[in-house]
């Protein structure tokens, strides 16, 4: 198996409370800061896939990025391309923290669903 990756932004909150939970869980990761090394348009449809989650929730809703940008508005009308074209551009667009290894791409800690996936 290849090593996990684990996304985050070492400033944010709920990153650090997922990188304990991790250590506190045994389970190693290669860890990427996701602002200075952010994903890429063809990780990010991988990703996406794999998940099954709906594209939205990638994206950092809740970032200031995302309010400058008025993207609540201009999401429903672009492509799938452009959203993960545009999610590439900056790594503070998208959700953190990731969590991907071979059989899982966990968007956003929750605690609960990461102890059913993970162990």
């Amino acid at each position: 198996m290849k090593q996990a990756i684990f996304l985050c932004y070492p400033r944010c909150s709920t990153c650090k409370k997922a990188e304990k939970w991790l250590a506190d869980n045994d389970i190693t990761v290669k860890v990427r800061n996701i602002k200075e090394d952010n994903p890429t348009a063809q990780e990010l449809r991988l990703w996406h896939e794999k998940s099954g989650l709906p594209l939205k929730r990638f994206f950092n809703t809740s970032g200031l990025k995302y309010k400058e940008l008025k993207l609540k508005d201009k999401l429903p009308t672009m492509t799938e391309e452009e959203q993960y074209a545009l999610l590439a551009t900056d790594g503070m667009l998208v959700k953190r923290p990731i969590f991907v290894d071979d059989y899982n791409v966990l968007v956003g800690f929750k605690e609960q669903e990461w102890q059913t996936k993970l162990k």
